[in-house]
Parts: C-alpha cells; sequence; structure tokens
C-alpha cells in the first residue's frame, strides 16, 4: 500500500486516543474501535464543493476531501451514506499518491483552498495528506470542518497547520447530545475544543481581496426541528463563554433523511417560526457576524455519495 506511515503514526493509531471517544484500539487490526476507521486513507469524495460559507467556498468553490467514518453517531447526518459506522470503508481506501493526484488537478484550476471534513477520527491522515501537498509545492488554505467533538489537545497540535477551522457546536443539553449523538459528553468537549481554536485565531476572519478567509474560525449551528431551546442555549454559550463577535452561520437546511423519516421529532423540517425565533436571539446577543439561511434552502443541501461530485446532479 502507498503510505508512508511514520512513527509518530504508527504509535498513535496502534493506540488510538486521537478523539474523546479514547477507544485506545489499534487501528492497524480488525477491530479499528468507535468510528470503525483503519489506519488507512478511507475517504470517500474529493471534489469541488460551492455550497459552503461565501467565504470558505469563494467563487469557484472548495476543494473538499470528505472521509468515511465518523466518531459521532448522529442519527439525522445527512452524510450517513459514508459516515455510519456499520458501514464498510474497505471500498473507499485510496494511496496517497492518488489522493494527492486527486486534489492538485483540483488545484490547478485555480481553487487555493482545501477543506477536510469530518477529520476528527483520522487527524494522522490528515496532517500525512497536508505534508504531502507540502512536499511537491502545493500550499492552499487548509480548513478544519469538523463536528467538534474533538480532544483540546489534538486542536492544539493543529496550530500553524489549519487555517481556517469551521466547527459545529451542535448542542448544550446533554440528553439530546446522547439521544441524537451518543455523546453526552458533547456539550463540555465541543465548547472546550473552540475555545482552543479561539486562543489560536481569536473572533477576526481574515480575508483576502476576493472576501476568502485566510484565517479565523466560523462557527456553524443547524437548528433542529422541535429543539429551539437547545439552540438558544448554544448561541448563549458561545456569545456569554467565547466571543459575541465570533462568526457564526446559523442553518436551517435541516431536513429528515431516511434514518429519522419515522422519528417523532426529527421527521420534518423547521417551521419558519422556530427559525426566527433562533435567529432573533442571535440578534438581540449582539452577534452580527455571520449568516442566516433561507428556509427553503434544504434542497440545496443534500449529498449523494454515490456520485462523483455528491452536490452535483449527475
Amino acid at each position: 500500500m502507498d503510505f508512508p506511515f511514520t512513527s509518530e503514526m504508527i504509535i498513535e493509531l496502534h493506540d488510538c486516543a486521537i478523539c474523546p471517544r479514547n477507544c485506545h484500539a489499534n487501528r492497524f487490526s480488525k477491530k479499528p474501535g468507535y468510528c470503525n476507521t483503519s489506519a488507512s486513507l478511507s475517504i470517500s469524495s474529493i471534489c469541488v464543493h460551492r455550497g459552503e460559507e461565501p467565504p470558505i467556498s469563494g467563487a469557484d468553490g472548495i476543494c473538499n476531501i470528505f472521509f468515511t467514518g465518523c466518531n459521532l453517531q448522529c442519527i439525522f447526518c445527512q452524510n450517513y451514506q459514508i459516515s455510519n459506522k456499520r458501514f464498510s470503508r474497505a471500498a473507499n481506501e485510496r494511496p496517497l499518491s492518488v489522493i494527492l493526484d486527486q486534489i492538485t488537478s483540483i488545484l490547478d484550476k485555480g481553487i487555493n483552498r482545501v477543506g477536510f471534513v469530518s477529520p476528527s477520527h483520522c487527524i494522522p491522515q490528515m496532517k500525512l495528506i497536508i505534508k504531502g501537498l507540502h512536499s511537491i509545492g502545493y500550499r492552499p488554505k487548509m480548513v478544519f470542518n469538523t463536528n467538534a467533538y474533538d480532544r483540546v489537545e489534538t486542536i492544539r497540535s493543529l496550530e500553524g497547520i489549519i487555517d481556517v477551522y469551521l466547527p459545529d457546536f451542535k448542542y448544550m443539553e446533554e440528553k439530546l447530545a446522547k439521544d441524537y449523538s451518543d455523546a453526552k459528553d458533547y456539550p463540555e468537549v465541543a465548547s472546550s475544543a473552540i475555545k482552543e481554536m479561539y486562543r489560536q485565531k481569536g473572533a477576526a476572519l481574515h480575508l483576502d481581496e476576493f472576501g476568502r478567509a485566510e484565517s479565523g474560525i466560523i462557527i456553524r449551528h443547524l437548528v433542529l426541528p422541535g429543539h429551539i431551546e437547545n439552540s438558544l442555549k448554544v448561541l448563549q454559550h458561545i456569545a456569554t463563554e467565547i466571543s459575541a463577535k465570533i462568526h457564526i452561520s446559523l442553518m436551517s437546511q435541516y431536513y429528515p433523511t431516511p434514518q429519522v423519516s419515522c422519528h417523532p421529532e426529527l421527521n420534518r423540517t423547521l417551521t419558519a417560526a422556530e427559525y426566527r425565533e433562533v435567529a432573533g436571539e442571535m440578534e438581540n446577543l449582539g452577534m452580527e457576524n455571520g449568516w442566516i439561511q433561507e428556509l427553503g434552502s434544504t434542497s440545496h443541501y443534500k449529498p449523494d455519495f454515490e456520485r462523483i461530485n455528491p452536490f452535483e446532479e449527475s
């Protein structure tokens, strides 16, 4: 396999405690831990994505790399085709040389940023890709698109490597975090991880002459139907415990996947009243930096990972 393991990677992946699950699994074995992801480079898609926030996508899009598996198992995940830990990853394993060729073929078209999507359980592999790009003369801006279920120590190790942090902040209610993502400690873990990102970057989002983010943080929050109180608590926590000046992407794009089509609360989209209430709290808190979405935007954010580009019609 074309996969140059460093001694540090071997140590990390033989006794994996990269994320807060602390499985201590040997990911070279047939029992790779909670995320069910081996030590290999298991990637579902490498593609141009134009649907991120304007400073992330820019006019031309971003080269997004979608890792398979996930250290959260959100029952409503829009990427369930590749994130569900019950699915086999073998078909998605790629040699490093192939991955670098795919990335550089996109960068050569004029795109100058690379986004790592759901990387929390694959930090060593992500670092290897970045090192590989640097070794062949490519230094795009690196975007860390994470669910924020990350260890502070792991985020600290990314200082100077990641240019833009793009974390979710899903929950402030432990019961929701447990019921929907199998992670009761998510509020505390995500808050600590984002505080470390904030320590590194501050609240300012630094843009280039084309309005593309060069350095900073954007916190995403997806408003879930029937759980407005959780969203209000998330915004209040960010404003009081991190910064009201940080950029927020308040997302209304929730839609029920087949996995939750019969769920009593998650089987519908948001109402206008629900989203207005959360957006109003964002304004009340003085959180003036960021973006809100049109309520009818759900149809634009439905990926299909059976396509070469999951976000474009075949």
